[in-house]
């Protein structure tokens, strides 16, 4: 699904979470005791009273008690319960934090992170809230490594790449101003780049950049984006607009990462791209040149080729080919101002 539309599904979904923050007690803490169960302090109200109170708190004792256990499956059930029948009360957050967590256990990745999701559009608040964004990356993280979830918390599914880079795109909207923001936006080029979706690819690279200049991931974005670009290429036969944008993103990686252990790398990368680009300007001059016979335009393009690649073999090649300009354009003149020969006729 593409991200714009996520993040409309998401913003929809936090207008929605306002409800439930309006509902919110003052602060107020949910503590756990082996001997006593779950306990509110803070002097705050638990959301809910009278019957619904103690049937939600009966669920949250009887859901960590099998948690204990490891009864993951029993948990599950239990800590569900809660989070439907009672989501304005304060055990409804943390019974989908655990949720998640049993999933979690489960391999049940993608029903985990849902569960995570809930929490931090429900309940925004959430102390864990850096907590459960970066459980949702590493979902998502290895569900882009291949990882493959369980069917019920028992049988092997299926690798779900796909799935992950959406979970990305959610993230990036549930926190942009996360530590794992840029995080996830490499990774979402990353997984763009295993379906080769390069120009979705190149869009992840470019917010990277664009949205997260001062993070240490900024150099890796910058020389993705000019190897992704350099991918592009196919040849100095072909439109070198792929061509010029490598060119620019490996410059302004060796301008702004002078220091950087892979500035060699650039340097290589930049040197490929002005021969290609170099070559791309001799083939189109060789065209004037020899099939149309248009001396000034081919002068262009083989000056071109030696601005673009200086002190090159290429660049060698584009002066011999202006020495051979020279030669015939001025063989061309000579014959059009030469005197015609007069021709007599005889009876």
């Amino acid at each position: 699904m593409p991200h714009l539309v996520l993040r409309q599904l998401l913003i929809s979904s936090l207008l929605i979470a306002l409800s439930f923050m309006l509902a919110s007690r003052a602060a107020a803490d949910l503590v756990w005791n082996p001997q006593t169960g779950w306990k509110v302090e803070g002097g705050a109200l638990a959301g809910v009273s009278g019957s619904d109170a103690k049937s939600a708190l009966a669920m949250m004792n009887k859901a960590r008690a099998a948690e204990e256990k490891g009864k993951t499956g029993t948990a599950v059930k239990y800590y569900s319960k809660v989070g439907k029948k009672y989501p304005n009360s304060l055990y409804a957050g943390e019974a989908q934090y655990r949720l998640g967590n049993m999933r979690l256990l489960r391999k049940q990745y993608l029903k985990a992170f849902e569960a995570y999701q809930i929490v931090v559009i429900r309940y925004p608040n959430t102390v864990r809230f850096d907590e459960i964004i970066g459980k949702q990356y590493h979902i998502a993280s290895s569900l882009l490594d291949g990882a493959r979830g369980r069917i019920w918390g028992i049988f092997p599914g299926f690798a779900n790449r796909e799935k992950a880079i959406e979970e990305l795109e959610i993230l990036l909207i549930e926190a942009p101003f996360s530590d794992y923001a840029p995080l996830a936006l490499m990774s979402i080029a990353r997984g763009h780049q295993f379906f080769k979706n390069t120009e979705e690819a190149l869009d992840a690279l470019d917010r990277m950049v664009n949205n997260y200049p001062q993070s240490v991931l900024a150099t890796d974005a910058y020389l993705d984006l000019g190897k992704t670009h350099a991918s592009l290429v196919d040849g100095p036969y072909y439109d070198q607009g792929s061509t010029r944008d490598a060119i620019t993103y490996y410059e302004d990686f060796m301008i702004l990462y002078p220091s950087d252990n892979n500035v060699g790398v650039a340097e290589k990368g930049l040197t490929d791209m002005k021969r290609v680009l170099a070559e791309s300007k001799i083939k189109i001059a060789d065209f004037y040149f020899k099939r149309r016979d248009n001396y000034k335009a081919a002068r262009v393009f083989y000056n071109e080729a030696i601005t673009v690649y200086p002190d090159s073999d290429v660049a060698a090649k584009a002066r011999e080919r202006l020495t051979e300009v020279d030669t015939a354009s001025a063989k061309a003149a000579a014959e059009v101002t030469q005197p015609k020969k007069k021709r007599f006729f005889f009876f």
